[in-house]
């Protein structure tokens, strides 16, 4: 057998014995023998793609849904660096990848090689860890450093404290495909099916006592961890949960949806300073809230990875792997004034939007209340991720998703694709035009690729529809040009270029009958950026109105 085949072999084997599932590859020459060992695996799911880009972002939802490592496998070159952008994102969200570099042999690095660049430590900060794998030989002791080295940036990336992307860079010599030699001078197989080496997780340090009262709030972001137990304790607490849509916290009584708008009421904001705040994940959607977090007498961050916390405000006082709350009895008031100010600024703010007709804001409300149980929903990171921050109403059974690391709009189709293949049920995304247009190779999906259940739900407004929120607005000579970005595409004629069922929703009461259906398929919902403004300037206008009343 020769060596690049060997190696292959053996690598994707300890792969599949350490526990992965899936692996989402790019065609190319210098990986072939990672390609060939993956397609012989029959414990292993394989994603095929023709964008290494798109295959990167796909690599993310797996991960990101399934909460395991999946592998990402490439050829030498620019290929490897198409991979980035998503690196950033699971550096910077958490997400578990192994990155599976294919490169020339030293011998022709340095020379004008074709698509021969430098791929040592190419991600830099992005990654946990990084590993040159070396140029296999046939010697005795090779299959036990391949092995272990797996094992490593395995359990490296999956955690479970700090996980992230990990990146082993494989130089492979000529032959690249197997030569029907199988000898090898020591055995390839391992016994069992257990991971050559094993890790223990220590049990992290015992969590932080906070001194008992009613007047604490517990804050839930993207990347939040064991919601559900401290949203529980919040409860018995009478602590108010604000949690974005992506935290996974919004549902139960004590659930306070319309915070955005509450803490955006000076009057409020100013009498509804708490003892203490705790932070799980990282909010950042926001403005209100983030400014509110500095007033706190108390900001107590949850963070896995003490070396590595969010604290975009720099209002943290301390930082704990764990926080106990108190159950405190007695007086309700700071709860009920919560809840109560919470229920005048909801039902305002529904009143507009049931009297805005197909806006935005009504749009992302209405498909988070018509989504099944058991569903998921992918969000994109632009304004719909805020648009449900600010209408979703609490609910249960709804699995919500969004690309808050790095926050950007790119790759958000194949992380949607992803997403909803590692999902047990049906899946769906809300994103705009422009994300959906700077994705559009993760529509293309080959003949033997598994296939998702999602529906893409796209809010074409012909542009950059935040801007229109922001100060760039005003700026009438330039805007259009270099903030709204108006493309002019046909998103039906894209969609069945792409072979992509396609509906154009126009009257937003057929929404349910619109996003119905099974596989791949999207529904375009077209609205207008200034009347989108307009529904949101009147929503903030109503649920302070309401609030003084």
């Amino acid at each position: 057998m020769n060596p690049a085949t060997a190696l292959a072999t053996v690598l994707v084997d300890e792969l599949v014995r350490c526990g992965m599932t899936d692996l989402v590859l790019s065609p190319g020459s210098r990986s072939a023998p990672l390609a060939l060992a993956a397609h012989a695996q029959p414990r292993l799911r394989l994603h095929v793609r023709i964008d290494e880009r798109s295959a990167a972002y796909l690599a993310l939802g797996l991960a990101r849904r399934s909460e395991r490592p999946v592998a990402l496998v490439c050829t030498s070159g620019t290929a490897a660096a198409n991979f980035h952008p998503a690196v950033i994102e699971a550096s910077e969200s958490g997400v578990p990848l192994l990155l599976l570099t294919a490169d020339r042999p030293p011998e022709l690095r340095a020379t004008g090689a074709n698509q021969t660049i430098d791929q040592i430590k190419m991600y830099g900060s992005a990654v946990r860890w990084f590993a040159e794998i070396g140029t296999p030989e046939e010697r005795p002791g090779q299959v036990a450093y391949w092995r272990s080295l797996v094992c490593r940036a395995y359990q490296r990336a999956a955690g479970p404290y700090d996980p992230g992307p990990v990146h082993l860079n494989a130089a492979f010599r000529e032959p690249l495909v197997p030569d029907g030699d199988v000898s090898w001078c020591e055995p390839l197989a391992a016994e069992g099916d257990r991971p050559w080496v094993r890790t223990r997780v220590v049990p992290p340090a015992p969590a932080l006592h906070i001194p008992p009262t009613r007047r604490g709030v517990l804050v839930v972001g993207d990347g939040a961890a064991n919601v559900r137990r401290y949203v529980a304790a919040a409860g018995m607490a009478g602590w108010p949960v604000l949690s974005e849509p992506n935290g996974g916290g919004r549902y139960g009584d004590h659930a306070v949806s319309a915070y955005h708008f509450l803490l955006g009421d000076e009057e409020f904001a100013a009498a509804h300073r708490p003892d203490v705040v705790v932070t799980l994940g990282r909010p950042g959607l926001s403005r209100s809230l983030l400014s509110w977090l500095g007033g706190a007498g108390e900001h107590i961050v949850v963070a896995g990875d003490l070396t590595r916390w969010p604290d975009p405000t720099r209002s943290a006082t301390q930082v704990a792997q764990a926080v106990e709350i108190p159950i405190v009895s007695g007086d309700d008031s700071w709860l009920s004034s919560w809840r109560h100010a919470d229920y005048l600024a909801r039902q305002a703010i529904d009143r507009v939007l049931d009297s805005s007709g197909l806006s935005e804001p009504r749009l992302a409300r209405d498909l988070a209340e018509a989504l099944p149980n058991g569903a998921l929903l992918l969000c994109g990171s632009s304004m719909p991720i805020r648009d449900l921050d600010q209408t979703m109403r609490p609910r249960r059974g709804l699995r919500l998703m969004a690309s808050r690391g790095a926050s950007g709009i790119d790759g958000l189709v194949s992380t949607a694709v992803g997403a909803a293949l590692a999902h047990n049920g049906p899946a769906f995304a809300l994103i705009g035009d422009l994300t959906l247009l700077h994705d559009q190779n993760g529509l293309i999906l080959g003949p033997r690729e598994p296939r998702p259940d999602l529906c893409l739900v796209v809010v074409n407004n012909d542009g950059g529809g935040i801007f229109s929120m922001l100060p760039q607005a005003a700026l009438a000579e330039s805007f259009e040009r270099v903030f709204g970005t108006p493309h002019g595409v046909d998103l039906g004629h894209l969609a069945a270029a792409a072979d992509v069922p396609y509906t154009l929703l126009e009257d937003i009461d057929e929404l349910p009958r619109a996003i119905k259906g099974d596989g791949l398929r999207m529904v375009e919902v077209r609205t207008d950026r200034h009347h989108n403004a307009e529904v949101h300037a009147a929503m903030r206008e109503a649920a302070h109105a309401a609030m003084r009343k």
